[in-house]
């Protein structure tokens, strides 16, 4: 074969030229008109659903819901086009502090009001319900806070919270949160503890009991997800956390450190010394007293922690985060003692001398001139 024959002449170069040109213009054409085609969605996506539509919708956005939840549920009830837009759009306006509730939106809404509604967390509607359940509250109290917002008798309430077809409900749906620990032969009310203190909306007092409850449950499930790795650390069971915490809970005044009352539980533990604590009496008792006497520590009961060595079975209320967090990472102190004046000051000691010595100057002589 020739040298020549490897020589393209001037008309096949031409014909390359054009295919080539040919080429680069169809792909340009297809990527414009893919973008064109994307922006026209992304824009459309971002468009009311329907700006003439001022049909009122209620959407109803339950606790701890993420942010793919609460946008799903928006193209679900037909108030956004596109929930993958609406989340996007979201993050882009750096807009991460949406509020659970229940709402009243309409498709004609634009997104950036939607994002304003749902950062108030202000339910809207007739017969506005507001639930605030504070921390240290047993089932008890938070059933009486319920009836009294709702209507429903308190009795019919805490009837529903300790049914045990309900309880294996949640116990199926949450199986992280709610495990056998709470159907322990000791346990005074399987969902003690469990629910969690927040303010909790709602758009009408007809709001179903067993949604409310499990609003709380659902709570407590999202904010214990961030201690996971921490609990799996210490073998700690939510049960565990929850009990000891709730013990943290109720023996913190606002001017204790939970902390350095976490580290005395901890110490009496290790050296299998009983915890000895006041509110577990007073749980035991099933009454709120100011004083705790010394016949009331003769009660018998499994959550006696002067008469039983170890946590009580389950926990005497609920807790805060700060009660969490304090029963994961005790302070690492020697006390073994603490007392709470009547001002509400907390004092540590390592012995029980330095301790009763204590007792006597703020509590002894306090109840002294009361007298």
């Amino acid at each position: 074969m020739s040298k020549q024959s490897y020589i393209q002449t001037p008309g096949k170069k031409r014909r390359l030229r054009k295919a080539i040109l040919f080429a680069f213009v169809s792909i340009f054409l297809i990527i414009g008109g893919l973008a064109a085609g994307v922006y026209w969605f992304v824009q459309s996506a971002l468009e009311p659903v329907n700006k003439s539509n001022h049909k009122p919708v209620q959407v109803n956005i339950p606790i701890g819901s993420s942010l793919s939840v609460i946008a799903e549920q928006l193209e679900k009830k037909g108030i956004v086009k596109n929930a993958e837009i609406f989340k996007y759009y979201v993050k882009y306006k750096d807009e991460d502090n949406l509020q659970a509730g229940e709402y009243t939106f309409t498709p004609s809404m634009t997104m950036d009001e939607l994002i304003r509604s749902l950062k108030t967390g202000k339910v809207i509607g007739q017969g506005e319900v507001k639930l605030t359940v504070p921390e240290g509250y047993q089932l008890t109290q938070i059933a009486a806070i319920i009836s009294k917002e709702t209507g429903r008798p308190a009795n019919e309430i805490f009837q529903l919270m300790n049914d045990q077809s309900f309880i294996k409900e949640m116990m199926t749906k949450y199986p992280e949160l709610l495990t056998e620990e709470i159907l322990a032969k000791n346990i005074k009310y399987p969902l003690e503890g469990y629910l969690y203190p927040a303010t909790y909306h709602y758009g009408s007092k007809e709001k179903p009991v067993k949604e409310i409850v499990e609003d709380m449950l659902k709570k407590t499930d999202s904010v214990l997800v961030q201690y996971r790795t921490s609990m799996a650390a210490k073998q700690m069971t939510v049960h565990q956390l929850l009990t000891m915490s709730s013990l943290i809970e109720e023996e913190a005044t606002e001017k204790a450190d939970r902390r350095k009352i976490s580290s005395v539980f901890y110490n009496r533990l290790a050296i299998n010394m009983p915890l000895q604590t006041d509110p577990t009496v007073l749980y035991a008792l099933g009454k709120h007293k100011k004083r705790v006497l010394y016949e009331d520590l003769k009660v018998e009961s499994p959550y006696n922690t002067y008469k039983v060595k170890g946590l009580t079975p389950g926990p005497i209320g609920n807790s805060g985060i700060s009660s969490m967090e304090a029963a994961l990472n005790p302070e690492d102190t020697e006390f073994l003692y603490f007392l709470a004046s009547p001002s509400g000051d907390v004092y540590y000691t390592k012995t029980l001398e330095e301790h009763n010595k204590l007792k006597e100057k703020y509590i002894t002589s306090y109840h002294d001139k009361q007298r």
